[in-house]
Protein backbone atom coordinates (compact mmCIF):
# COMPACT_ATOMS: atom_id res chain seq x y z
CA UNK A 1 0.00 0.00 0.00
CA UNK A 2 2.60 2.19 1.16
CA UNK A 3 4.85 1.66 -2.59
CA UNK A 4 1.40 2.20 -4.38
CA UNK A 5 1.36 5.70 -2.65
CA UNK A 6 5.19 6.01 -3.45
CA UNK A 7 5.29 5.10 -7.36
CA UNK A 8 1.61 6.73 -7.53
CA UNK A 9 3.24 10.36 -6.17
CA UNK A 10 6.33 10.76 -8.07
CA UNK A 11 6.65 13.91 -9.39
CA UNK A 12 9.10 12.59 -11.74
CA UNK A 13 6.62 10.57 -13.22
CA UNK A 14 3.54 12.75 -13.06
CA UNK A 15 5.86 15.34 -15.14
CA UNK A 16 6.58 12.66 -17.72
CA UNK A 17 3.37 11.69 -18.30
CA UNK A 18 2.07 15.07 -18.40
CA UNK A 19 5.10 16.12 -20.96
CA UNK A 20 3.85 13.14 -22.85
CA UNK A 21 0.49 14.44 -23.34
CA UNK A 22 1.91 17.84 -24.45
CA UNK A 23 3.90 16.75 -26.78
CA UNK A 24 1.21 14.57 -28.34
CA UNK A 25 -1.44 17.00 -28.05
CA UNK A 26 1.14 19.37 -30.40
CA UNK A 27 1.84 16.60 -32.86
CA UNK A 28 -1.77 16.07 -33.67
CA UNK A 29 -2.10 19.64 -33.66
CA UNK A 30 0.42 19.87 -35.92
CA UNK A 31 -0.49 16.89 -38.33
CA UNK A 32 -3.99 15.98 -37.79
CA UNK A 33 -3.07 12.12 -38.77
CA UNK A 34 -6.57 10.56 -37.44
CA UNK A 35 -8.51 12.69 -38.97
CA UNK A 36 -6.44 12.74 -42.45
CA UNK A 37 -7.05 9.14 -42.37
CA UNK A 38 -3.08 8.22 -42.43
CA UNK A 39 -0.29 7.30 -40.03
CA UNK A 40 2.83 7.82 -38.84
CA UNK A 41 3.86 5.14 -40.57
CA UNK A 42 2.50 6.15 -43.97
CA UNK A 43 3.53 9.85 -43.85
CA UNK A 44 7.35 8.20 -43.59
CA UNK A 45 6.81 6.16 -46.42
CA UNK A 46 4.51 9.16 -48.18
CA UNK A 47 8.28 11.22 -47.20
CA UNK A 48 10.40 9.04 -48.53
CA UNK A 49 8.90 7.80 -51.90
CA UNK A 50 8.28 11.85 -52.45
CA UNK A 51 11.99 12.07 -51.45
CA UNK A 52 12.99 9.29 -54.39
CA UNK A 53 10.62 10.80 -57.40
CA UNK A 54 12.42 14.67 -56.73
CA UNK A 55 16.15 13.55 -55.53
CA UNK A 56 16.78 13.59 -59.43
CA UNK A 57 16.42 17.26 -59.35
CA UNK A 58 19.90 16.98 -56.73
CA UNK A 59 21.98 16.05 -59.78
CA UNK A 60 19.88 17.64 -62.62
CA UNK A 61 20.08 21.30 -61.09
CA UNK A 62 24.00 21.23 -60.72
CA UNK A 63 24.76 20.10 -64.45
CA UNK A 64 21.78 22.87 -65.92
CA UNK A 65 23.28 25.95 -64.00
CA UNK A 66 26.70 24.98 -64.47
CA UNK A 67 26.87 25.42 -68.19
CA UNK A 68 26.41 29.57 -67.18
CA UNK A 69 29.44 28.94 -65.26
CA UNK A 70 27.93 28.41 -61.89
CA UNK A 71 30.15 26.05 -59.53
CA UNK A 72 28.45 22.57 -59.22
CA UNK A 73 29.39 21.58 -56.30
CA UNK A 74 28.32 24.88 -54.64
CA UNK A 75 24.60 24.43 -56.68
CA UNK A 76 23.91 21.14 -55.53
CA UNK A 77 24.71 21.82 -52.11
CA UNK A 78 23.02 25.15 -52.57
CA UNK A 79 19.57 23.09 -53.75
CA UNK A 80 19.29 20.31 -51.02
CA UNK A 81 19.36 23.56 -48.20
CA UNK A 82 16.85 25.68 -50.47
CA UNK A 83 14.92 22.84 -50.94
CA UNK A 84 14.60 21.80 -47.31
CA UNK A 85 14.08 24.83 -45.72
CA UNK A 86 10.65 25.26 -48.42
CA UNK A 87 9.65 21.90 -47.64
CA UNK A 88 9.89 22.31 -43.76
CA UNK A 89 8.26 25.42 -44.47
CA UNK A 90 5.16 23.94 -45.99
CA UNK A 91 4.98 21.36 -44.18
CA UNK A 92 5.28 23.27 -40.65
CA UNK A 93 2.60 26.01 -42.16
CA UNK A 94 0.91 24.85 -44.99
CA UNK A 95 0.85 21.03 -43.38
CA UNK A 96 0.65 19.78 -46.89
CA UNK A 97 2.93 17.19 -47.86
CA UNK A 98 4.11 18.87 -50.90
CA UNK A 99 7.67 19.43 -51.59
CA UNK A 100 10.01 22.16 -52.39
CA UNK A 101 12.64 22.28 -54.88
CA UNK A 102 14.08 24.45 -58.32
CA UNK A 103 11.39 23.95 -60.54
CA UNK A 104 12.67 22.25 -64.18
CA UNK A 105 12.02 24.87 -66.91
CA UNK A 106 12.56 27.47 -64.24
CA UNK A 107 16.18 26.51 -64.37
CA UNK A 108 16.38 26.28 -68.47
CA UNK A 109 15.32 30.02 -68.40
CA UNK A 110 17.94 31.15 -65.87
CA UNK A 111 20.80 29.44 -67.46
CA UNK A 112 19.39 29.36 -71.05
CA UNK A 113 17.77 32.37 -71.90
CA UNK A 114 19.13 34.95 -68.96
CA UNK A 115 22.67 33.76 -68.76
CA UNK A 116 22.57 32.43 -72.42
CA UNK A 117 24.60 33.81 -74.99
CA UNK A 118 23.60 36.73 -76.86
CA UNK A 119 24.76 34.73 -80.35
CA UNK A 120 22.38 31.77 -79.05
CA UNK A 121 19.61 33.53 -78.14
CA UNK A 122 20.01 34.32 -74.95
CA UNK A 123 20.45 37.67 -72.41
CA UNK A 124 23.96 37.15 -71.88
CA UNK A 125 23.71 38.08 -68.09
CA UNK A 126 26.14 36.69 -65.50
CA UNK A 127 24.67 34.40 -63.37
CA UNK A 128 24.78 36.48 -60.70
CA UNK A 129 22.51 39.11 -61.89
CA UNK A 130 20.16 36.03 -62.50
CA UNK A 131 20.36 35.33 -58.96
CA UNK A 132 19.79 38.81 -58.39
CA UNK A 133 16.68 39.14 -60.28
CA UNK A 134 15.69 35.82 -58.76
CA UNK A 135 15.94 37.75 -55.15
CA UNK A 136 13.58 40.30 -56.10
CA UNK A 137 10.74 37.89 -58.00
CA UNK A 138 10.99 35.93 -54.87
CA UNK A 139 10.83 38.55 -52.49
CA UNK A 140 7.44 40.00 -54.07
CA UNK A 141 5.66 36.99 -52.94
CA UNK A 142 7.31 37.19 -49.83
CA UNK A 143 6.07 40.93 -49.39
CA UNK A 144 2.34 40.02 -50.37
CA UNK A 145 2.19 37.05 -47.87
CA UNK A 146 3.66 39.36 -45.09
CA UNK A 147 1.32 42.46 -45.98
CA UNK A 148 -1.95 39.91 -45.88
CA UNK A 149 -2.46 40.20 -49.63
CA UNK A 150 -4.03 36.71 -50.58
CA UNK A 151 -4.18 37.77 -54.24
CA UNK A 152 -2.54 34.15 -55.61
CA UNK A 153 -5.60 32.76 -53.21
CA UNK A 154 -7.92 34.67 -54.82
CA UNK A 155 -6.62 33.39 -58.41
CA UNK A 156 -7.23 29.90 -57.15
CA UNK A 157 -10.86 31.09 -56.54
CA UNK A 158 -11.54 32.38 -59.57
CA UNK A 159 -10.57 29.62 -61.47
CA UNK A 160 -13.23 27.21 -63.13
CA UNK A 161 -13.58 23.81 -62.02
CA UNK A 162 -13.22 22.47 -65.84
CA UNK A 163 -9.82 24.16 -65.71
CA UNK A 164 -9.34 23.07 -62.03
CA UNK A 165 -9.75 19.58 -63.50
CA UNK A 166 -7.79 20.31 -66.62
CA UNK A 167 -4.53 21.62 -64.91
CA UNK A 168 -4.64 18.10 -63.27
CA UNK A 169 -4.95 16.16 -65.84
CA UNK A 170 -2.44 18.15 -68.33
CA UNK A 171 0.35 17.88 -65.08
CA UNK A 172 -0.19 14.16 -64.84
CA UNK A 173 0.26 13.92 -68.65
CA UNK A 174 3.29 15.81 -68.22
CA UNK A 175 4.49 13.75 -65.42
CA UNK A 176 4.33 10.24 -67.92
CA UNK A 177 5.59 12.35 -70.01
CA UNK A 178 8.49 13.02 -68.64
CA UNK A 179 8.83 9.49 -66.86
CA UNK A 180 8.42 8.49 -70.39
CA UNK A 181 11.68 10.11 -71.71
CA UNK A 182 13.45 9.51 -68.86
CA UNK A 183 13.21 6.05 -69.43
CA UNK A 184 14.09 6.22 -72.99
CA UNK A 185 10.98 4.71 -73.79
CA UNK A 186 9.71 8.20 -76.19
CA UNK A 187 12.58 9.89 -77.94
CA UNK A 188 13.53 12.41 -80.13
CA UNK A 189 12.87 11.85 -83.51
CA UNK A 190 13.68 14.95 -86.63
CA UNK A 191 10.51 14.04 -89.08
CA UNK A 192 7.58 13.42 -85.78
CA UNK A 193 9.80 15.40 -82.99
CA UNK A 194 9.53 12.30 -80.86
CA UNK A 195 9.25 8.38 -81.43
CA UNK A 196 9.29 5.11 -79.66
CA UNK A 197 12.28 4.15 -78.16
CA UNK A 198 14.45 0.97 -79.39
CA UNK A 199 12.57 -1.82 -76.90
CA UNK A 200 16.05 -3.36 -77.10
CA UNK A 201 17.92 -0.54 -74.88
CA UNK A 202 18.38 -1.72 -71.22
CA UNK A 203 17.32 1.28 -69.96
CA UNK A 204 13.56 0.41 -72.03
CA UNK A 205 13.58 -3.05 -70.58
CA UNK A 206 14.03 -1.75 -67.09
CA UNK A 207 11.70 1.11 -67.58
CA UNK A 208 8.39 -1.31 -68.69
CA UNK A 209 9.73 -3.80 -66.12
CA UNK A 210 9.39 -1.02 -63.01
CA UNK A 211 6.19 0.39 -64.62
CA UNK A 212 4.45 -2.77 -64.94
CA UNK A 213 5.74 -4.30 -61.60
CA UNK A 214 4.44 -0.64 -59.73
CA UNK A 215 1.08 -1.15 -61.53
CA UNK A 216 0.66 -4.88 -60.13
CA UNK A 217 1.54 -3.45 -56.57
CA UNK A 218 -1.17 -0.69 -56.87
CA UNK A 219 -3.52 -3.14 -58.41
CA UNK A 220 -3.20 -5.72 -55.50
CA UNK A 221 -3.57 -2.71 -53.17
CA UNK A 222 -0.12 -3.31 -51.67
CA UNK A 223 1.39 0.23 -48.98
CA UNK A 224 3.91 1.93 -50.57
CA UNK A 225 3.26 0.69 -53.58
CA UNK A 226 5.55 3.13 -55.57
CA UNK A 227 8.57 3.17 -52.82
CA UNK A 228 9.13 -0.97 -53.50
CA UNK A 229 8.83 -0.68 -56.91
CA UNK A 230 11.48 2.07 -57.48
CA UNK A 231 13.78 -0.28 -54.86
CA UNK A 232 12.90 -3.03 -56.88
CA UNK A 233 13.49 -1.73 -60.34
CA UNK A 234 17.07 -0.49 -58.64
CA UNK A 235 17.83 -3.74 -57.84
CA UNK A 236 16.95 -5.14 -61.21
CA UNK A 237 19.12 -2.09 -62.72
CA UNK A 238 22.64 -4.24 -61.20
CA UNK A 239 22.25 -6.68 -64.03
CA UNK A 240 22.12 -4.64 -66.51
CA UNK A 241 24.71 -1.90 -65.46
CA UNK A 242 22.31 0.70 -65.20
CA UNK A 243 22.45 0.68 -61.29
CA UNK A 244 26.08 1.15 -60.14
CA UNK A 245 27.40 1.64 -56.62
CA UNK A 246 28.40 5.21 -55.60
CA UNK A 247 29.67 4.50 -52.37
CA UNK A 248 27.80 5.65 -49.58
CA UNK A 249 29.46 8.55 -47.34
CA UNK A 250 30.57 11.91 -48.77
CA UNK A 251 31.30 15.44 -47.20
CA UNK A 252 29.22 18.34 -48.78
CA UNK A 253 30.52 20.54 -51.30
CA UNK A 254 31.38 23.96 -50.37
CA UNK A 255 28.63 26.94 -50.79
CA UNK A 256 31.64 29.56 -50.99
CA UNK A 257 31.92 29.83 -54.57
CA UNK A 258 28.02 31.07 -55.16
CA UNK A 259 26.50 32.11 -51.67
CA UNK A 260 25.76 35.58 -51.07
CA UNK A 261 26.77 36.43 -54.90
CA UNK A 262 23.64 38.27 -55.53
CA UNK A 263 24.06 41.40 -57.72
CA UNK A 264 20.63 43.03 -57.37
CA UNK A 265 22.48 46.33 -58.51
CA UNK A 266 24.13 44.81 -61.48
CA UNK A 267 20.76 43.66 -62.79
CA UNK A 268 19.20 47.42 -63.41
CA UNK A 269 22.06 48.06 -65.58
CA UNK A 270 20.53 46.19 -67.74
CA UNK A 271 17.81 47.37 -70.33
CA UNK A 272 15.58 44.23 -70.29
CA UNK A 273 15.86 43.94 -66.26
CA UNK A 274 11.74 44.29 -66.31
CA UNK A 275 11.00 41.53 -68.76
CA UNK A 276 13.32 39.39 -66.84
CA UNK A 277 11.70 40.15 -63.29
CA UNK A 278 8.38 39.83 -64.97
CA UNK A 279 8.76 36.25 -66.48
CA UNK A 280 10.11 34.94 -63.15
CA UNK A 281 7.64 35.96 -60.94
CA UNK A 282 4.83 35.28 -63.90
CA UNK A 283 6.53 31.69 -64.23
CA UNK A 284 7.07 31.27 -60.61
CA UNK A 285 3.25 32.82 -59.96
CA UNK A 286 1.52 30.30 -62.30
CA UNK A 287 3.59 27.54 -61.67
CA UNK A 288 2.69 27.15 -58.01
CA UNK A 289 -0.82 28.03 -58.85
CA UNK A 290 -1.19 25.20 -61.15
CA UNK A 291 0.77 23.04 -59.38
CA UNK A 292 -0.67 23.49 -56.63
CA UNK A 293 -4.58 23.38 -57.73
CA UNK A 294 -3.64 20.06 -60.07
CA UNK A 295 -1.73 18.22 -56.61
CA UNK A 296 -4.68 19.85 -54.21
CA UNK A 297 -7.40 18.24 -56.50
CA UNK A 298 -5.49 14.39 -56.84
CA UNK A 299 -5.03 14.33 -52.82
CA UNK A 300 -8.49 15.85 -52.13
CA UNK A 301 -7.46 19.38 -50.30
CA UNK A 302 -9.30 21.17 -52.35
CA UNK A 303 -12.77 22.76 -50.30
CA UNK A 304 -15.39 23.80 -52.30
CA UNK A 305 -13.05 25.01 -54.82
CA UNK A 306 -10.08 26.53 -53.02
CA UNK A 307 -7.04 25.29 -51.14
CA UNK A 308 -7.13 25.84 -47.28
CA UNK A 309 -4.01 27.70 -46.29
CA UNK A 310 -2.71 28.20 -49.96
CA UNK A 311 -1.13 31.91 -48.63
CA UNK A 312 1.14 29.63 -46.52
CA UNK A 313 1.84 27.55 -49.17
CA UNK A 314 2.95 30.08 -51.33
CA UNK A 315 4.49 31.77 -48.65
CA UNK A 316 6.84 28.63 -47.76
CA UNK A 317 8.03 28.25 -51.52
CA UNK A 318 8.67 32.48 -51.64
CA UNK A 319 10.59 32.65 -48.73
CA UNK A 320 12.59 29.38 -49.59
CA UNK A 321 12.94 30.98 -53.47
CA UNK A 322 14.93 33.68 -51.80
CA UNK A 323 16.99 31.73 -49.79
CA UNK A 324 18.09 29.43 -52.63
CA UNK A 325 18.95 32.28 -54.81
CA UNK A 326 21.17 34.09 -51.80
CA UNK A 327 23.18 30.75 -51.87
CA UNK A 328 23.08 29.89 -55.54
CA UNK A 329 20.65 28.16 -57.16
CA UNK A 330 17.06 29.06 -59.67
CA UNK A 331 13.32 29.86 -58.83
CA UNK A 332 12.24 26.94 -55.91
CA UNK A 333 8.37 26.09 -56.36
CA UNK A 334 6.11 23.03 -55.49
CA UNK A 335 7.19 20.25 -56.80
CA UNK A 336 5.01 17.92 -59.20
CA UNK A 337 6.39 14.73 -58.26
CA UNK A 338 4.91 14.71 -54.63
CA UNK A 339 2.10 13.38 -55.88
CA UNK A 340 4.13 10.10 -56.12
CA UNK A 341 4.18 10.15 -52.15
CA UNK A 342 0.16 12.04 -51.99
CA UNK A 343 -0.27 8.21 -53.75
CA UNK A 344 1.78 6.40 -51.45
CA UNK A 345 -0.58 7.66 -48.73
CA UNK A 346 0.83 11.00 -47.80
CA UNK A 347 -1.73 13.40 -46.22
CA UNK A 348 -0.14 15.97 -43.55
CA UNK A 349 2.97 18.36 -43.14
CA UNK A 350 4.71 15.16 -41.39
CA UNK A 351 5.50 13.75 -44.76
CA UNK A 352 7.28 16.72 -45.46
CA UNK A 353 9.59 16.39 -42.28
CA UNK A 354 10.46 13.36 -43.84
CA UNK A 355 11.25 14.63 -46.91
CA UNK A 356 13.27 17.58 -46.04
CA UNK A 357 15.25 15.59 -43.48
CA UNK A 358 16.37 13.23 -46.65
CA UNK A 359 17.10 16.58 -48.63
CA UNK A 360 19.81 17.24 -45.64
CA UNK A 361 20.52 13.66 -45.34
CA UNK A 362 21.57 13.35 -48.55
CA UNK A 363 24.40 16.49 -48.42
CA UNK A 364 26.19 13.39 -46.44
CA UNK A 365 25.23 10.17 -48.30
CA UNK A 366 25.29 11.34 -52.08
CA UNK A 367 27.02 8.56 -53.36
CA UNK A 368 23.77 6.09 -52.38
CA UNK A 369 21.18 9.14 -53.65
CA UNK A 370 22.90 8.65 -56.58
CA UNK A 371 22.88 5.15 -56.65
CA UNK A 372 19.69 4.76 -56.69
CA UNK A 373 18.11 8.29 -58.24
CA UNK A 374 21.00 9.12 -59.95
CA UNK A 375 21.36 9.35 -63.78
CA UNK A 376 22.53 6.60 -66.59
CA UNK A 377 24.32 8.38 -69.23
CA UNK A 378 23.76 7.41 -72.96
CA UNK A 379 25.26 9.81 -75.31
CA UNK A 380 28.12 12.07 -74.30
CA UNK A 381 26.66 14.14 -71.22
CA UNK A 382 23.22 13.05 -71.71
CA UNK A 383 21.47 10.93 -68.96
CA UNK A 384 18.57 9.04 -68.31
CA UNK A 385 16.94 7.93 -65.28
CA UNK A 386 14.78 4.92 -65.88
CA UNK A 387 14.82 3.89 -62.15
CA UNK A 388 12.50 6.47 -61.65
CA UNK A 389 10.90 6.77 -64.69
CA UNK A 390 8.18 3.83 -64.03
CA UNK A 391 7.10 6.06 -60.70
CA UNK A 392 6.01 9.01 -62.88
CA UNK A 393 4.80 7.31 -65.54
CA UNK A 394 2.07 5.39 -62.72
CA UNK A 395 1.56 8.66 -60.81
CA UNK A 396 1.03 10.70 -64.07
CA UNK A 397 -1.66 7.72 -65.07
CA UNK A 398 -3.45 8.80 -61.46
CA UNK A 399 -4.27 12.02 -62.38
CA UNK A 400 -6.20 11.85 -65.24
CA UNK A 401 -9.35 11.21 -63.53
CA UNK A 402 -10.46 14.73 -63.53
CA UNK A 403 -11.39 14.35 -67.17
CA UNK A 404 -14.40 12.32 -65.93
CA UNK A 405 -15.37 16.06 -64.41
CA UNK A 406 -15.17 18.14 -67.40
CA UNK A 407 -17.96 19.23 -69.19
CA UNK A 408 -17.34 17.93 -72.50
CA UNK A 409 -20.99 18.95 -73.95
CA UNK A 410 -20.29 22.71 -73.15
CA UNK A 411 -17.25 24.09 -75.96
CA UNK A 412 -16.80 27.29 -73.59
CA UNK A 413 -15.40 24.89 -70.71
CA UNK A 414 -14.56 21.89 -72.69
CA UNK A 415 -12.17 23.78 -75.37
CA UNK A 416 -10.28 25.72 -73.06
CA UNK A 417 -9.79 22.31 -70.84
CA UNK A 418 -8.30 20.60 -73.92
CA UNK A 419 -6.12 23.37 -74.70
CA UNK A 420 -5.11 23.40 -70.91
CA UNK A 421 -4.27 19.45 -70.84
CA UNK A 422 -2.85 19.66 -74.37
CA UNK A 423 -0.51 22.49 -74.03
CA UNK A 424 1.16 21.38 -70.41
CA UNK A 425 2.73 18.42 -71.90
CA UNK A 426 3.60 19.56 -75.42
CA UNK A 427 5.04 22.80 -74.18
CA UNK A 428 6.61 20.72 -71.10
CA UNK A 429 5.05 24.19 -68.84
CA UNK A 430 2.74 24.52 -66.71
CA UNK A 431 2.42 28.16 -66.91
CA UNK A 432 2.11 27.90 -70.71
CA UNK A 433 -0.90 25.61 -70.24
CA UNK A 434 -2.66 28.01 -68.16
CA UNK A 435 -2.09 30.69 -70.51
CA UNK A 436 -3.99 28.41 -73.17
CA UNK A 437 -6.50 28.00 -70.61
CA UNK A 438 -7.25 30.91 -69.67
CA UNK A 439 -6.93 33.30 -72.59
CA UNK A 440 -9.19 31.07 -74.46
CA UNK A 441 -12.02 30.58 -71.61
CA UNK A 442 -12.53 34.56 -71.26
CA UNK A 443 -12.82 34.44 -74.96
CA UNK A 444 -15.46 32.11 -75.64
CA UNK A 445 -17.15 32.92 -72.71
CA UNK A 446 -17.29 37.25 -74.17
CA UNK A 447 -18.67 35.65 -77.47
CA UNK A 448 -21.45 33.30 -75.97
CA UNK A 449 -22.54 36.51 -73.61
CA UNK A 450 -21.27 34.28 -70.42
CA UNK A 451 -18.60 37.34 -70.30
CA UNK A 452 -19.87 39.24 -67.08
CA UNK A 453 -20.77 35.38 -65.26
CA UNK A 454 -16.37 35.15 -65.17
CA UNK A 455 -14.98 37.49 -62.25
CA UNK A 456 -13.34 40.38 -63.49
CA UNK A 457 -9.71 39.02 -62.02
CA UNK A 458 -9.96 35.85 -63.99
CA UNK A 459 -10.41 38.34 -66.92
CA UNK A 460 -7.53 40.44 -66.19
CA UNK A 461 -5.33 37.57 -65.71
CA UNK A 462 -6.18 36.45 -69.23
CA UNK A 463 -4.87 40.26 -70.31
CA UNK A 464 -1.95 39.29 -68.36
CA UNK A 465 -0.86 36.34 -70.25
CA UNK A 466 -1.75 38.07 -73.59
CA UNK A 467 0.72 41.02 -72.60
CA UNK A 468 3.47 38.18 -71.43
CA UNK A 469 3.29 36.78 -75.39
CA UNK A 470 3.69 40.23 -76.24
CA UNK A 471 6.66 41.06 -73.78
CA UNK A 472 8.00 38.08 -74.71
CA UNK A 473 8.15 38.52 -78.73
CA UNK A 474 9.34 41.62 -78.29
Amino acid sequence: MQRAKVVGASPASEKLKTHRISGGSCLKKLFPLKESNTTVLTEVIAGVTTFLSMSYIIFVQPAVLSTCGMDFGSVLTATCIASAVGTLLMGLLARYPIAQAPAMGHNFYFAFIVCGPVAMGGMGYPWQVALGATVISGSLFVILSAVGLKFRELIIGIIPDSLKNAIAVGIGLLIALIGFQYGGVIVDSPGTLVTLGNPKYPEVWLTLFGTVLIGVLVVLRIKGAILIGIFATAMAGIPLGITKYHGIVSMPASLAPTFAKVDVVGLFKHKEFFTVIFVLFFLDLFDSIGTLVGIGEQGGFMKDGKLPRVQWAFFSDAVATVVGAVMGTSTVSSYIESTAGIQAGGRTGLANMVTAFLLLLSLFFLPIVETVGGGYPIQGDRYLYPIIAPALIIVGSMMLGGTARIRWDDPTEAIPAFLTISIIPFSVSITEGLAFGFISYSILKAVSGQGLKVHWLFHLVSAAFVARYVLLRG
